[in-house]
C-alpha cells in the first residue's frame, strides 16, 4: 500500500511538472518579416503621410513602433544586415549595391537567418527581391537557407514583365518564369498561398521582400485611379505603389486570421533604407540606354517622389533620411502598443528572432546585434551601447544615445556632430561645442573602421577611387601607420 501511494504521488508530481513545462514553453512563433524598398519616412498614414496605408497603420497602432530604427544607406547592405545580424562592413558589403555586372554576393561563410531557423525546425519561405548575389547559384536564396523562393535575385526589374536588360529575372525555386501580372500583387498571391499551406504543426518564417516602392515607378490602373488628383505623375504612381503594397499586407494578415495562426505570428515591417530623393539613387545602377526604354524610369538628375520629412537626406546618405526608417513589430497578446525611441538597428532583428525561436547563430561569426525582446515587450532601454550606422573607407557614422557623428574622410574632410534629441533634422553641427563627445564617437567609429574588410563594390568598380584609392583594395594596408 505504501509503495502504491508513493508511486501515485510520483505520478502526480511528474504530471504537474510536465503540465508546467508545457505552459512555460509556449509554441515558437511563426515569423513574417516585411521589407519595403526605398520607402519614404513620411509616406505612411501613421507617420502623418497622405498616402492610404490602413493595414500598415493598424499594425503600427496595435504594435510596437520603433522610431529610431536604422537600416543601411542602400538595399544590399541593409538586406545583408538582416540576414546575418552583423554589420555589412565585416564581410565587404558596406558600399552601395550589387550591380547586374557584379559577380560577388553575401559570403558563403556567413550563417543566415533562414539557415538558423531551418536548423531549428522552421519552414523557411521567401517571396520577392533578394539582391544579395545572383551571378552564381550558390548565392541564391534557396542555397542560403530558404526552402522555397519565388521572386527575383537582382535588384530592380520591370513590375509588369520582371525584365532587366532584356532578360527576365523571375523564378520559382530555380525555374525561371514568364508570368503575367504586377510584381507586388504576384508576391502577395504567393504569400497567401504559402500561409494557406501551413498546418500549424511546424512554425514558419516568411520573408516578404517587396520591390515597391522602388523605381521604376509603375502601378496598376486601379491604384493609380485612387490618386488621380495628384498632378505629378511620379508622385501619383509612387503613392499607388505604396497603397498596393499595403493591400497585400492586409491580405497576409487576413489569411493568418483565416488559418487561426495570427495569435502566434510575430510580424515585423521595415524599409531597407530611406526614400530616394534623386533619380541617381532611385535607379542609379541603370545605364542611359536602359533608362531611355523604361516605362516609369527617372532621369539621374530628376527629383524623386519620396519624402523623408522631418529628416535630412535620403537613400545613399548617412544622414537620418537615408538610414532611419519606419519600423513596426506586432504580435497580438505578446506585445502591447508602445513607442520605442531608443536607437536600434537592422542587425538586432536576427538575434531577437533566434532567441524567440530557440535557434542558434554561429559562434565564429558573432552578432553585432542584440536581443531586443525586453525593449519590445517591457519598454526597457535598448541593449545597444552604440549603433554603427555604417563605415566605409571614405566615410562613416555612429550614434550613441542622442549623439550622432558623421565623418567624411575624402579631402578636405568633414566632421559633424548632431544632438538628435533637439535637432532630428541635423541642421546644426555642434562638433566644436562638444569636443569630448566628438573624441569618444570618433574613437568608436575608428575601432569599427579597423575591423572592416575591403569593399567588394569598390573592388568591382576601381575607377570609383582611382590611383589614390589603391590602398583601400589592399588587405595588408595598415590603417594606423599607412604601411
Amino acid at each position: 500500500m505504501i509503495r502504491y501511494v508513493q508511486a501515485l504521488a510520483c505520478a502526480v508530481l511528474l504530471s504537474a511538472a510536465l503540465a508546467f513545462a508545457v505552459k512555460a514553453d509556449p509554441a515558437r512563433p511563426n515569423i513574417i518579416f516585411i521589407m519595403a524598398d526605398d520607402l519614404g519616412n513620411a509616406d505612411l498614414g501613421y507617420r502623418g503621410g497622405k498616402i492610404e496605408t490602413p493595414n500598415i497603420d493598424k499594425l503600427a497602432g496595435e504594435g510596437v513602433r520603433l522610431e529610431s530604427f536604422y537600416g543601411q544607406q542602400v538595399c544590399t547592405p541593409s538586406r545583408a544586415a538582416l540576414m546575418t545580424g552583423r554589420y555589412p562592413m565585416r564581410y565587404g558589403l558596406q558600399t552601395l549595391v550589387i550591380f547586374p555586372s557584379h559577380t560577388y554576393g553575401l559570403p558563403m561563410d556567413e550563417r543566415t537567418l533562414p539557415q538558423a531557423l531551418k536548423d531549428a525546425g522552421y519552414n523557411t519561405l521567401m517571396v520577392g527581391k533578394w539582391h544579395l548575389g545572383h551571378a552564381d547559384k550558390k548565392y541564391w536564396p534557396q542555397n542560403r537557407g530558404f526552402d522555397y523562393f519565388y521572386g527575383n535575385v537582382v535588384g530592380e526589374v520591370d513590375y509588369f514583365t520582371r525584365e532587366r536588360g532584356g532578360l527576365i529575372d523571375w523564378q520559382r525555386n530555380g525555374k525561371f518564369l514568364a508570368e503575367k501580372g504586377y510584381y507586388t500583387d504576384l508576391i502577395g498571391d504567393e504569400a497567401v498561398k504559402l500561409i494557406d499551406h501551413q498546418d500549424g504543426k511546424k512554425p514558419f518564417f516568411l520573408y516578404f521582400a517587396s520591390l515597391a516602392p522602388h523605381a521604376p515607378f509603375q502601378a496598376p490602373e486601379a491604384y493609380l485611379e485612387k490618386y488621380k488628383s495628384i498632378e505629378d505623375k511620379q508622385r501619383r504612381t509612387y503613392s499607388a505603389m505604396i497603397t498596393d503594397l499595403d493591400a497585400q499586407i492586409g491580405r497576409i494578415v487576413a489569411e493568418l486570421n483565416k488559418k487561426g495562426l495570427r495569435d502566434n505570428t510575430i510580424i515585423l515591417l521595415a524599409s531597407d533604407n530611406g526614400g530616394a530623393l534623386s533619380g541617381l539613387f532611385a535607379s542609379g545602377s541603370k545605364s542611359k540606354e536602359e533608362r531611355a526604354h523604361e516605362e516609369g524610369g527617372i532621369d539621374q538628375s530628376a527629383k524623386a517622389p519620396a519624402s523623408n520629412a522631418p529628416f535630412r537626406g535620403g537613400k545613399g546618405s548617412l544622414y537620418e533620411g537615408g538610414v532611419r526608417v519606419p519600423a513596426i513589430v506586432n504580435w497580438p497578446g505578446k506585445l502591447k502598443p508602445r513607442v520605442v525611441n531608443d536607437p536600434v538597428h537592422m542587425v538586432d532583428v536576427m538575434p531577437t528572432l533566434l532567441n524567440l525561436a530557440g535557434a542558434k547563430g554561429d559562434a565564429g561569426h558573432p552578432f553585432d546585434g542584440r536581443d531586443l525582446w525586453a525593449t519590445l515587450a517591457e519598454g526597457k532601454p535598448s541593449p545597444n551601447e552604440d549603433v554603427l550606422i555604417n563605415v566605409e573607407a571614405f566615410r562613416g557614422a555612429v550614434r550613441k544615445g542622442d549623439w550622432k557623428l558623421v565623418k567624411v574622410a575624402l579631402l578636405p574632410g568633414k566632421t559633424e556632430l548632431f544632438d538628435l534629441a533637439s535637432d532630428p533634422g541635423e541642421t546644426t553641427n555642434v562638433a566644436d561645442e562638444h569636443p569630448e563627445i566628438v573624441k569618444d564617437l570618433e574613437a568608436r567609429l575608428m575601432a569599427y573602421a579597423k575591423q572592416q574588410k575591403p569593399s567588394e563594390w569598390i573592388k568591382a568598380q576601381p575607377a570609383f577611387v582611382g590611383e589614390q584609392g589603391k590602398t583601400v583594395l589592399d588587405p595588408d594596408f595598415d590603417i594606423d601607420d599607412g604601411g
